[in-house]
């Protein structure tokens, strides 16, 4: 069986519970009082979510092509914002676009390309641009950036593609485990030992939104059927690790959010930055 069917097979279970879990949560923000602080931002966020399981979902129905196409479409909307952040020229986010939409089709039509082979010939991609121009004083930066965010971003996201019925569980496992750490951090995190940030890079996060994340994430997989320790480490590794590497980032940049088009999130890194570490991660322990 191909793992475009299996992953087909993963879609289907997971559409009732997905549709459960947006019910559920569409009827919780409805009747929050206004006296909720967030009451907006949670409504922005679940209509935001109504709309992206749909075409996340739906993308795996139509099979590799369908996989790909949500891979690319991801990937040149992502180093987009990423370029903007990095400061990075028209010559590397040309290389980013590029890598973003070949990498996924190779993942889907020629898997074996994908190696050792391929990470030299992006290792050379991310530099060519600052060796041709001559860019004698910013061109080791812009190429390390480069690399970076070929890692970051291309090359995590062909795991969508690659890991079948797993990028499913990978995918809506994050996302729930998002909603988790939120959960945990405003019901724990204000005071008592789980209340300690866990970076100053974000000091929102606390370790109360880990067990939160924790909690959901392992309370998810099993009823996916995609239940294993390195998994869930994975996963948990995103959830936590995401955040705290894009806002790295941000604030290297100086900037709030990667993009200001998604309602309640801000741009596409700041809502699938916890999926691209966690797809990394799983692509290691799977």
């Amino acid at each position: 069986m191909s793992v475009a069917l299996i992953a087909e097979e993963a879609a289907a279970r997971a559409l009732p519970l997905v549709a459960g879990v947006l019910g559920a949560g569409g009827v919780a923000v409805a009747v929050l009082p206004s006296t909720v602080r967030m009451r907006a931002e949670l409504r922005r966020r679940w209509r935001t979510w109504a709309l992206v399981a749909p075409v996340f979902l739906g993308a795996y129905f139509l099979g590799g092509g369908g996989t790909f196409a949500l891979a690319a479409g991801l990937g040149v909307v992502a180093v987009s914002e990423f370029v903007r952040m990095a400061g990075l020229s028209r010559a590397d986010h040309a290389v980013l676009v590029t890598a973003a939409v070949t990498l996924p089709a190779l993942a889907w039509l020629a898997p074996g390309a994908l190696g050792v082979r391929a990470a030299a010939l992006l290792l050379i991609a991310a530099a060519l641009p600052s060796l041709l121009g001559g860019d004698d004083r910013s061109g080791f930066t812009r190429a390390a950036r480069s690399v970076f965010g070929l890692l970051w971003i291309p090359v995590a996201l062909t795991g969508l593609v690659t890991l079948g019925d797993t990028g499913v569980a990978v995918g809506l496992a994050v996302a729930l485990g998002d909603v988790g750490a939120w959960c945990g951090g405003t019901a724990l995190g204000r005071r008592g030992p789980l209340s300690g940030p866990l970076s100053p890079l974000s000091p929102g996060k606390t370790w109360a939104g880990v067990l939160g994340a924790a909690v959901a994430t392992a309370a998810l997989l099993p009823a996916l059927g995609a239940f294993s320790l390195p998994l869930w480490g994975a996963v948990l590794g995103g959830c936590v690790l995401g955040d705290l590497l894009e806002s790295m980032v941000k604030r290297e940049s100086g900037v709030k959010d990667a993009g200001s088009w998604l309602p309640g999130f801000g741009g596409l890194l700041d809502r699938i930055d916890s999926l691209l570490v966690a797809l990394l991660l799983a692509m290691v322990a799977v």
